[in-house]
């Protein structure tokens, strides 16, 4: 008697774990969720790369410009030195 009350409690308890658990559509809509999050942060990341790449783009192109007008200034500068500086 022991045995089948004991089998018969088993059975009961793992059919009560089995109906609680999550369904199917539940499990999927909880997968699904979980893509999504990651497609938003993958997309974020991508989003900030990009941001990052044109700043040293916009910065580089800033640097260059003003190197250019340096030389510029300093060839004025050589000129203008040699210039007044010759004997004719």
């Amino acid at each position: 008697m022991k045995k089948v009350l004991s089998i018969v409690a088993v059975a009961a308890i793992s059919a009560t774990f089995v109906a609680c658990g999550p369904s199917k559509e539940e499990i999927e809509a909880a997968e699904k969720r979980k893509a999504d999050s990651i497609a938003a942060v993958d997309k974020q990341k991508q989003d900030s790369i990009l941001a990052a790449e044109a700043e040293l783009e916009r910065q580089a192109a800033e640097a260059a410009e003003k190197m250019k007008q340096d030389s510029i200034r300093v060839a004025d500068s050589l000129a203008a030195a040699t210039k007044g500086g010759k004997k004719k």
